[in-house]
């Protein structure tokens, strides 16, 4: 496909860039009156995650309003335990809630991988066909997916968790119980990314918002060992690796089969650079809370992180998800100021 812009592929690849691209993690909705407007019109988040014309329309919201460089479709990682067995609920100001769980070999039963991915998650890859054909070739449009890990926080706790110590827990009670969890959601996974891909998204990521619960010995054990068995099956667009809190084991990650690596807020981007060579795009990484800041403290801010940069191999974007509470004004000073920016590595 020809885009209009592709900058952020070719930053992926470390292709020239004429500057750096820039979108946020969870940009399609929150912050947006018009994705609430959209929102407000059906039962609820999940009535919206699963009606593809919407859906489509929220993906392509922060293109239009924010004037971010890529779209990302307007979905949850939840979706996949969802479409193995285990049904979730959204509950407002809440978050995720699974009336079941899996803690047990005989529960084990909530977590099927004998179904047909692209039939059980068709709403997701419907939303993906609209999304483009309405983009038009504008930008390019990413697509999504939980690691394995995180998956697993969600399954065997059943809700959000400060601690996750009852996901913890099997890793040292049952940790046979844990990989054969582990395995079906990574094979689910890479069949779900690939419906994404069949179905036209042009570059995935994979987000390990849990990682940092784990020490370095277990993630290596438990986290990363299915985030690279994931990243060796996508091999058809370029893969970002995103694991939240665990920036001990980006060199781990720089040598996967990935293009980028996401890094978060807490993370020295000079230091990661060192430590993971030339060879990889990092993505990130200005604290979400400093959008609460001026415009003015904003745009130094952004410079400062742009600046902090020694290499043209950057995607720009929070070091997490946007919170739901920031004026998007904030948000297209930022990202302006990223715009503005002239690159200093050629």
């Amino acid at each position: 496909m020809d885009f209009q812009n592709d900058l952020i592929l070719r930053a992926a690849k470390g292709e020239p860039i004429e500057r750096y691209p820039v979108w946020l993690m969870r940009q399609a909705g929150r912050i947006l009156p018009e994705y609430k407007a959209v929102r407000g019109a059906l039962s609820g988040f999940k009535e919206l995650v699963e009606t593809p014309e919407r859906a489509a329309e929220v993906t392509i919201q922060p293109v239009d309003i924010l004037g971010v460089d890529a779209a990302i479709i307007f979905s949850d990682i939840l979706v996949v335990p969802e479409a193995m067995g285990l049904e979730y609920q959204m509950i407002e100001k809440k978050g995720p809630w699974f009336e079941k769980t899996i803690r047990s070999e005989e529960q084990l039963k909530y977590a099927n991988v004998d179904f047909d991915v692209e039939d059980k998650l068709s709403y997701v890859t419907e939303a993906i066909r609209i999304a483009n054909k309405e983009l038009n070739g504008r930008v390019p449009l990413i697509g999504f997916a939980g690691a394995p890990w995180t998956i697993f926080c969600y399954m065997t706790e059943g809700q959000g968790s400060k601690t996750f110590s009852e996901a913890r827990k099997i890793l040292y009670t049952n940790p046979t119980l844990a990989h054969e969890l582990l395995n079906r959601i990574t094979n689910v996974t890479i069949k779900y990314l690939k419906a994404q891909i069949k179905a036209g998204v042009h570059i995935v990521q994979i987000f390990d918002s849990w990682a940092g619960i784990l020490g370095d010995a277990q993630y290596a054990e438990f986290g990363l060992k299915y985030l690279d068995k994931i990243a060796k099956e996508i091999t058809e667009v370029p893969v970002t690796l995103f694991a939240k809190g665990a920036s001990n084991s980006n060199v781990k990650l720089a040598d996967m089969n990935c293009q980028t690596i996401g890094i978060d807020w807490n993370t020295d981007i000079a230091e990661t650079r060192k430590i993971v060579g030339e060879n990889v795009t990092l993505q990130g990484n200005l604290d979400p809370c400093a959008l609460y800041s001026s415009h003015k403290e904003i745009e130094g801010l952004t410079n400062e992180m742009l600046n902090s940069f020694e290499s043209k191999r950057h995607i720009v974007n929070l070091g997490h998800g946007v919170y739901p509470d920031v004026n998007p004004e904030k948000v297209k000073t930022f990202i302006e100021t990223v715009k503005n920016y002239e690159i200093k590595y050629k």
